[in-house]
């Protein structure tokens, strides 16, 4: 196999398309945070390559420790793992040098960030096994991607106020919620297998309502950052516009169709966090 085919099996393997869910967030933090702490170039860069890693080391541990559940499961056997395109032991060398790099990430920006490298791996790592045993995995899913913005402002060693908790409880519930309407189309499968969900639990007309609540609470707590840190109009065009984009996801997906739910999913939400960071962006400049 050539290098630029097995680095294309690599990233389709981490999906990194997806960090356009994380990475705006987490920028967007910095900019919060920049009005109370020091920020340069080098720490920035220290805080993409964490999230980098981390998520990498995540999702290349999630297809490791799921492997077998997704050779059974028609939507996802045509992994990488599944299909012999990448081996196991060359997965785990992925995992073991993304966790590396983190840890060698945190370190380098300073104490606090590296006493909480490994909490935030065991949460990265460990959300792989939760809908084994709780139907709340999106939840866990949730804060475990919330890490990144929360890591971030404590990275820039701003002081941890109600601000960047609002923040990351907001992120937490945009992707508990988005992340139980994906998960009802595996609800018949998880059942099979005795894997637990929200859709599992509530069946279709339930998960929605849960989804709607999380995201009424993610628009909150926004609006609440907005309000603990005293931003401007440019910062509240950014929560209306992530409140009409998630009101849209909504709309898309239906108890009797869900043909949208990818649209729904990988579109309206990567909308949400760049729409987020820009809005924010603009809201600093503007200031």
């Amino acid at each position: 196999m050539s290098v630029s085919k097995t680095l294309v099996h690599y990233g389709s393997l981490v999906r990194l398309s997806h960090t356009v869910f994380a990475l705006p967030f987490a920028l967007a933090a910095v900019v919060l945070a920049a009005p109370y702490a020091q920020i340069t170039v080098e720490k920035v860069l220290l805080i993409v390559v964490c999230i980098a890693a981390a998520r990498t080391a995540a999702m290349g541990f999630n297809r490791l420790v799921d492997r077998d559940i997704d050779k059974k499961n028609p939507r996802t056997a045509d992994r990488e793992l599944p299909r012999g395109v990448l081996s196991v032991n060359a997965v785990r060398a992925l995992v073991i040098a993304a966790c590396a790099v983190f840890v060698l990430g945190a370190a380098r920006l300073g104490k606090w960030p590296l006493y909480l490298s490994a909490p935030t791996l065991a949460l990265a790592l460990g959300y792989s096994y939760a809908k084994r045993f709780t139907a709340l995995c999106h939840v866990i899913l949730g804060f475990a991607i919330a890490l990144a913005p929360g890591g971030a402002w404590i990275a820039l060693g701003a002081e941890v106020t109600l601000a960047p908790w609002l923040l990351v409880i907001g992120v937490a519930t945009w992707v508990a919620g988005f992340d139980v309407l994906y998960a009802l189309q595996d609800q018949d499968f998880d059942r099979r297998e005795q894997l637990r969900s929200i859709p599992v639990v509530l069946g279709v007309r339930g998960a929605l309502v849960a989804s709607a609540v999380l995201h009424v609470a993610t628009v909150a707590c926004f609006a609440g950052v907005g309000v603990v840190l005293g931003r401007g109009l440019a910062y509240y065009v950014g929560v209306l516009i992530v409140a009409g984009l998630l009101v849209l996801e909504h709309t898309m997906v239906r108890p009797n169709d869900l043909s949208k739910l990818n649209r729904a999913f990988f579109d309206l939400n990567g909308y949400v966090s760049v729409a987020f960071f820009v809005c924010v962006g603009l809201d600093q400049l503007l200031r």
